[in-house]
């Protein structure tokens, strides 16, 4: 089993990643809520959950196929990990709404960022659901405060004046 390396030593794939999966929260917000536009947020939920299940079995059929997973290899997940699904519908259905207000994709994206590191911030500090405690510091603060100012920057100088 490898060894994962210790927070302090730098991995550029692991930050490339994240950058990638930001762009990919845009495509998915965006789809989502032209869905919700012409559908409603509930059919947007469940549009992208029904293709990302079909999706998973399909992958998890293959790899099984192949060998690179077999049937029990894992222990359960704790009950509260299957409750992902349910934030992430919620997700969904929250942000097919406010893209199609005055927020738009930025301000969505802006805000869900400020809640994200928030909330991450939180879970760091108090190791909530199994994380590793980490201590808030003045630099954490300082970087919460950039990120919010430049949400409201984003929302606020982003309006069309009428």
């Amino acid at each position: 089993m490898p060894v994962p390396l210790p927070l302090d030593q730098p991995r550029p794939l692991v930050f490339l990643a994240a950058f990638a999966t930001g762009g990919l929260l845009t495509l998915m917000v965006h789809f989502n809520g032209e869905l919700a536009r012409y559908g409603n947020p509930l059919f947007s939920s469940w549009t992208a959950h029904g293709t990302g299940t079909v999706a998973a079995i399909v992958f998890l059929g293959l790899l099984y196929r192949r060998g690179r997973i077999t049937s029990g290899e894992r222990p359960p997940a704790p009950l509260w990990a299957y409750l992902g699904g349910i934030s992430g519908a919620a997700t969904v259905m929250l942000t097919s709404t406010a893209v199609n207000s005055p927020l738009a994709l930025a301000g969505t994206l802006a805000l869900g960022l400020s809640g994200q590191a928030i909330f991450s911030l939180a879970a760091d500090q108090w190791g909530l659901f199994g994380l590793a405690k980490r201590r808030l510091t003045g630099r954490n603060l300082a970087a919460l405060a950039l990120i919010l100012g430049g949400s409201a920057l984003i929302i606020l100088e982003g309006r069309i004046p009428a």
